[in-house]
């Protein structure tokens, strides 16, 4: 308390004004929270963060929940990097952290959060990889702890969500084929009950429908969400009796395991088989073919979901009066070659 009455009288504002600029608060204009930072910078001021987090009654953190072993957007890829980086951007404002907590593959998600969530290690909350009926969204509203999903779930409730475009792109991927001569065109989905499947599924689905093709559950292939899953859906794509001549993948890494199925056996995307892959990533783009897939901003996406949240938790509502969000995330095709169109 002395390093902040000091701080107060030099700058002559009030204690409490020092305190709100140094946690962050949205009640402190820009120019009066620069000059309590460089007055507390230039006096070698370093807040007792743990004496402040016991007395406020927080931790000055907010926890993103990934699961390993999920057939999720996350893995071996960039994904998950590129959106913490778009969610720290916004924490960073407010002087905030951002703690990742990786369930470990085969514990269940609700029980591990449970447990993090009673050891009090953070104020906010972002869980990904949502399940087509999700405990821990009840059981995270029941406690009243602010937090937002990446991807959408069929659990009840109003609560705040941001979530890719798995529709809207298994809804392009069918119109570009069908616009190029296909009509028998398989579709790979996550092997579990990850939500983003079922989305992408039914909007396969309709898009056939629209233009008056049959839906083959043969066709619907259900593998895991790496390039392993990807070799395993070359194989099965291949040992039908009749082969499609098209697949849509949900996942980027599929498409790294498929080409080399497909290189195995004397084959190559875009000639002998049409493939439409989902987000683009660095290695995407130097596969060969070049993948046609979807593009979309990761750090983009990051900064929304961390406004979102920060929305929710009345220390910051009045920065980022957006409400209650509920948004689907867009997603660009890129062509590229994979496709043969």
């Amino acid at each position: 308390m002395k390093g902040i009455r000091r701080l107060a009288q030099e700058l002559d504002i009030s204690i409490g004004t020092v305190s709100r600029a140094l946690n962050g608060r949205a009640d402190v204009s820009p120019e009066t929270r620069q000059r309590v930072l460089e007055a507390a910078a230039a006096m070698g001021y370093v807040p007792n963060q743990a004496g402040r987090s016991l007395r406020q009654g927080n931790t000055n953190a907010i926890g993103f929940m990934i699961e390993l072993g999920a057939d999720a957007n996350g893995g071996n890829d960039n994904f998950f990097m590129g959106v913490f980086d778009g969610v720290q951007s916004v924490l960073a404002r407010h002087h905030l952290d951002l703690v990742v907590l990786p369930c470990p593959t085969g514990e269940d998600p609700a029980v591990y959060l449970q447990r993090m969530m009673a050891r009090r290690l953070v104020d906010g909350l972002i869980i990904s990889a949502t399940h087509r009926k999700d405990a821990r969204i009840d059981m995270l509203t029941k406690m009243r702890i602010p937090f937002i999903t990446l991807g959408r779930s069929n659990t009840p409730g109003d609560y705040p969500w941001i979530d890719l475009d798995f529709d809207g792109a298994a809804r392009r991927a069918v119109d570009r084929l069908v616009s190029a001569g296909h009509s028998r065109i398989a579709i790979a989905v996550p092997s579990n009950d990850i939500n983003l499947g079922f989305i992408f599924l039914d909007g396969y689905k309709a898009a056939l429908a629209r233009h008056g093709l049959a839906f083959d559950p043969a066709l619907v292939v259900r593998v895991p969400s790496s390039e392993l899953g990807g070799y395993q859906l070359g194989h099965e794509l291949l040992a039908m009796k009749e082969r499609p001549s098209a697949v849509i993948l949900n996942y980027e890494l599929l498409a790294l395991g498929l080409y080399r199925q497909l290189g195995e056996a004397g084959l190559q995307a875009g000639r002998d088989l049409a493939v439409i892959g989902f987000r683009e990533n660095p290695v995407s783009r130097y596969m060969s073919p070049r993948l046609t897939c979807f593009r979309l901003s990761l750090t983009g996406l990051g900064a929304a979901i961390g406004e979102a949240l920060l929305a929710t938790m009345p220390a910051y509502a009045e920065a980022y009066p957006l409400g209650r969000t509920q948004r689907i995330w867009p997603m660009e095709l890129v062509p590229g070659e994979s496709d043969g169109a």
